[in-house]
Order: structure tokens, then C-alpha cells, then sequence
């Protein structure tokens, strides 16, 4: 637990990092977020009349929502305290409402500032639920999962939940600059400049992320200082600083859902490059490839189905061959799997039928098997019917009997209709012929 403002003892401390010294002090010095901060948005509204309400600031990470949160506590000239949903607990929590509200007895508002508040347990939203509710606490919970999936519905209700964006590039390039020429607070006296190449490098590698810039900047600069006569940042710096950045991709959030979702519409929008694009942002940031193989053989037999009944054992072929060989190389298999699943014939026919009948069973429940289809073992199953009249295919011409499988309510009920798309174009004609030869047989 800590107030956001540092005292004089805390300053004088080891530097603290780049990233940190340039946290903007004021709506003046704030890049990015003008869908929430320009004139006449709600939180440069908040601001300007010193109003705040609770709010889940929720958005990737180095866009802002720290720095955003002090501001709206400084505007409200409130008691601020940072809690972590990752360190702290409970008893450290009602501490917290405790003094909130002897605090408010006094009409001094309390911030709770939660970061990460997507760690926060069902026990810890419902300890300060009433708080907020009652006002005695101003809930501000950052978080960069999707606040529907982490929250409790009634935390939710009374919070207002705001949107942050990654920043643009233009965005990421003020930040930087500023920081590279800033003489006070960032790196200004060590006479640096950019040279070709090293800012677009580092802007882009950023991926919108102000922290990430920033700090790659610091460490590049450092290294570049301890040279002596050097006074360019170069690429090769940046480059050395950054490392290989992990991709924005958390395998058991929100992001997480959208690539998949992306690679799957890909797949089934026949476009293989953008699927290949999708199946690699997956793999380079980690994940599990056999998640991955899993999904294609689903999307094999919902989307591709009998127009390319070969699909699914590639999709299996696949699974089994990443399982075998492990990555990197199981990246391969994967890949022309992905290309095959995205240039094949689709058809969800199989898969809508599927959905009618499980909807026929669900709604009219079990129905009684025909007589005739049932096996008759013993004497008394046969003299009540069972299998009675059965009809037996392969004593038919072609295989073919006119004979109702279905229960007696739904009779002549159709499920599966096949399209005109690649293979099941041939089932369609197949079925068509089996329906006339049938008629003749009347």
C-alpha cells in the first residue's frame, strides 16, 4: 500500500526508471487516449469538474491507465492508495476500507487504485463491493483482460468501464522524442540522437506499448553512453535492447480468443494467407500448437464436412505429425494443413444437421424406436413385433429400400441437406437418385 505521490525521501533513491520519470504529471503532457481525453469527453470532463466515479480503465499494457488513474485522483483531491491484486490480500484490504471510511466521515473521498484487478479473487471483489456501492470507497481497477471474463457481475454494474487503445505510431514517436530531448526527466543532457532507422525500428517493435519503447530507449541509450565518441542510437542497439519482445498474446485471456477467432475466420474465408498470418502470431508467442491442431480438426468437420472429406484427416494427420516431431519442426505440418484447410470446398451441411436433430431430441425427448427396427433375442421380443417387417438393404436392388428409420413423429423429417460444393456436389446427385429410384419402387 502507497500513496501515489513519492515523498522527498523516496526521490532522492536510486534513479527510477525511464518509463517512470516521464509518467505524465498532467492532461497537458498526456499522448494518446483522445477518445476518452478530448474536449468533451468523459474523462477530460471528469477531470475539468474534479468528479471521479469508479471505473475499469481496461486496455493493453503501456497505454496509460496508471498514469490516468493518478490524474483522476489528483483532480479529485483525493487520498489515493495503490493496491496490487497480484501481492496483496484481504486483511490487507479491509485496512484499507477502515481508514476510508473514518476518511469519509470527514468528507475526504478514498481512491482505491487495483492494478491488475483482473487477479482479483470472487472473495476480494465481494469484500469492497458494498464500499463502492456506498461511496465510501472511488473504485479505479486497471486491467488489460477483458473485464467480463475476470469481474463479478454486480462489481461490473457499478463501475464504468473505459476502453484504452495501443497507441499509434505517431504516439509512440512524440513519447520517445520527448524522452530522448527531455533535459529534467528523461535523457536530454546525454546528447543523443536517432540515428537512421533506430526510431522507426524501435516505434514499431513497440507494438503501441509506451513502457516498452521507453525502456528499450533507456537500456539502448545506456549502452551507446559507455561507448566513447558514440552519440547515435542505433538500430543495432534497439535491437540488442529489445531482445526479441514476446507478441501481445496471453494464452489464457482475452487475446488469446481473438486469435483464434481470427485464424478460424481466416480458414473459413478460404484465405490462406491471412490464416498462415494467424496460425504464426500463434506459434512465435507460444502457444500450445496441439490447442491449435485441435481447433482445425473441428473447424475440418463443421465447415469443410463432406465437401472435402479428406479434410479432416488432414487436420488429424496434422495433430498426430506436431504430437510426433514437436516444435520447431511441427510448425510444418501445421502450416500445410492450414493451407489445405483454407483452400478446400467448405460446406456447414453436416454440421446444421447436426444441430436440427440434436434440437429434435431436445425438444420431443427420447422417442420409442419402430418395431422394425428393433433386434428381436428372444422369443417374447419377437412375438411382441420387434423387428417385424425390417427390411433388410442388401436384399434390395442397389442397396436401396424404401423404409422409415426415423421415429414414428418424425416421419420423413430431412436434416441433412448437402451443398453443391466440391465432394458432396456427388452426394447430393447420389441422394437425388436414391429419392427417384425409391419412387419407382412405389
Amino acid at each position: 500500500m502507497d500513496l501515489f505521490e513519492s515523498s522527498p525521501s523516496e526521490k532522492r533513491e536510486a534513479p527510477r526508471p525511464l518509463a517512470e520519470r516521464m509518467r505524465p504529471k498532467n492532461l497537458l503532457d498526456f499522448v494518446g487516449q483522445q477518445h476518452l481525453l478530448g474536449p468533451g469527453r468523459l474523462l477530460r470532463e471528469m477531470i475539468d469538474a474534479g468528479k471521479l466515479h469508479s471505473l475499469i480503465l481496461w486496455g493493453p499494457p503501456g497505454t496509460g491507465k496508471t498514469t490516468l488513474a493518478e490524474l483522476l485522483a489528483d483532480a479529485a483531491d483525493a487520498y489515493c492508495v495503490r493496491f496490487s491484486a497480484v501481492s496483496s490480500g484481504v486483511k490487507e484490504l479491509k485496512k484499507i476500507i477502515d481508514e476510508a471510511q473514518r476518511l469519509h466521515r470527514l468528507g475526504k473521498p478514498t481512491v482505491l487504485f487495483v492494478d491488475e484487478i483482473h487477479h482479483f479473487n470472487k472473495a476480494q471483489q465481494d469484500t469492497f463491493l458494498p464500499h463502492v456501492e456506498k461511496g465510501t470507497l472511488l473504485l479505479i481497477g486497471a486491467t488489460t483482460e477483458n473485464p467480463s471474463f475476470e469481474l463479478i457481475a454486480p462489481l461490473l454494474s457499478r463501475c464504468q468501464v473505459l476502453v484504452l487503445y495501443p497507441l499509434s505510431p505517431e504516439e509512440i514517436g512524440m513519447i520517445i522524442d520527448r524522452a530522448l530531448q527531455d533535459s529534467d526527466r528523461g535523457i536530454g543532457s546525454w546528447g543523443l540522437a536517432w540515428a537512421a532507422e533506430a526510431r522507426e525500428f524501435l516505434i514499431q517493435q513497440s507494438q503501441g506499448d509506451a513502457r516498452v519503447a521507453l525502456n528499450a530507449l533507456e537500456t539502448a541509450a545506456t549502452v551507446i553512453r559507455r561507448e566513447k565518441g558514440q552519440t547515435e542510437i542505433t538500430r543495432a542497439a534497439i535491437e540488442e535492447a529489445l531482445q526479441k519482445k514476446a507478441l501481445l498474446y496471453d494464452k489464457s485471456g482475452e487475446e488469446h480468443y481473438n486469435v483464434i477467432s481470427a485464424f478460424i475466420k481466416s480458414l473459413r474465408g478460404s484465405d490462406p494467407d491471412a490464416a498462415l498470418y494467424w496460425l504464426m502470431r500463434m506459434l512465435e508467442a507460444g502457444e500450445d500448437p496441439l490447442f491449435i491442431a485441435r481447433r482445425m480438426i473441428i473447424f475440418a468437420a463443421e465447415d469443410i464436412g463432406n465437401a472435402d472429406p479428406q479434410a479432416l484427416q488432414v487436420a488429424v494427420a496434422a495433430k498426430d505429425a506436431v504430437h510426433f516431431v514437436g516444435l520447431p519442426e511441427g510448425k510444418i505440418p501445421l502450416a500445410q494443413a492450414t493451407t489445405y484447410l483454407a483452400t478446400a470446398p467448405k460446406s456447414n451441411a453436416s454440421y446444421k444437421a447436426m444441430l436440427e436433430a440434436a434440437r429434435d431430441v431436445d425438444e420431443r425427448g427420447a422417442l420409442p424406436v419402430p418395431l422394425h427396427l428393433r433386434n428381436a433375442p428372444t422369443a417374447l421380443m419377437e412375438k411382441l413385433g420387434y423387428g417385424k417387417e425390417y427390411k433388410y438393404a442388401h436384399n434390395f436392388p442397389d442397396h436401396i429400400v424404401d423404409q422409415e428409420h426415423l421415429p414414428d413423429e418424425l416421419k420423413g423429417r430431412k436434416y441433412y441437406f448437402p451443398s453443391d460444393s466440391g465432394y458432396e456436389k456427388a452426394i447430393n446427385e447420389r441422394i437425388k437418385d436414391w429419392e427417384e429410384k425409391k419412387k419407382e419402387k412405389k
